[in-house]
């Protein structure tokens, strides 16, 4: 019955389409703009029922005004950010209810890349935003580094079956990144392989399995010694602390 879209803008973000193929009805998530939207909305006669927005940056709310003025729909937003349009902030632990998809999400506060990002989880997807990528993790603009290592160890607590779904296509320069920070890892190696062959055919590499994840995202890895081995050298001192590697991998990854 539910059939998720990802629907490209801009550069490189994803709007994602939650649809009941059957109602027709759809749930928007982080609409960076709105004509990509309501295309897809008049060419297959969707029924927008909500809005979903993972943090205040503009390539993920500048969509919101274009689709509120044909669609009085809810627009749930970080409660500890101010999103121009937003008419339900929400936060850790609370639930948007969207029975037209026979769906309820969890909210989590994820907070690192920005001040009060959210996360979106159900039982079995997440939609990160900004905050964990596939194969990486956001730039940290408004959070430390021990807020955004811990918010991604909230990611590492979901099932493995979790399917990922974030804002960008980053996979293969994230997985390049990987892949000099563990070059032994085979697991790594393969995912890029297959990453880039899917790249040539200009399909996503979104979403992916936290499985996956947790074997090839250096930044749910900090606590693995070749890792912590890697960092330690990048940063020219032995670490011990998993929000440390972190910190050291982050910035690695910054100057990449």
């Amino acid at each position: 019955m539910l059939e998720i879209i990802p629907l490209p803008a801009l550069k490189d973000n994803y709007i994602w389409l939650l649809k009941n193929k059957i109602s027709r009805h759809v749930a928007i998530v982080d609409p960076s703009e709105a004509e990509p939207v309501l295309n897809v909305i008049k060419s297959e006669g969707l029924i927008p029922i909500a809005i979903m927005v993972t943090h205040h940056h503009w390539d993920h709310v500048g969509g919101i005004p274009g689709i509120t003025e044909q669609f009085d729909i809810p627009v749930y937003t970080p409660k500890l950010e101010p999103v121009a349009g937003s008419t339900n902030p929400v936060g850790e632990g609370d639930i948007v209810s969207l029975p037209e998809l026979a769906l309820s999400l969890e909210i989590m506060d994820v907070p690192g890349h920005t001040s009060g990002a959210v996360a979106y989880y159900t039982d079995d997807m997440v939609f990160s935003g900004d905050t964990l990528f596939t194969a990486g993790c956001g730039r940290m603009f408004e959070g430390t580094p021990p807020q955004m290592h811990a918010s991604l160890s909230k990611f590492k607590t979901l099932p493995d079956s979790t399917l990922l779904y974030c804002g960008h296509e980053y996979t293969v320069s994230n997985l390049k990144f990987a892949a000099s920070v563990e070059p032994d890892n085979t697991a790594i190696q393969e995912r890029l392989r297959l990453a880039e062959e899917t790249r040539n055919l200009n399909s996503p590499t979104v979403p992916a399995t936290l499985a996956a994840e947790k074997q090839t995202n250096p930044f749910l890895r900090c606590e693995e010694p070749d890792v912590i081995s890697a960092a330690s050298h990048f940063s020219g001192k032995k670490l011990n602390k998993a929000a440390d590697v972190f910190a050291a991998v982050r910035q690695w990854k910054d100057n990449f």
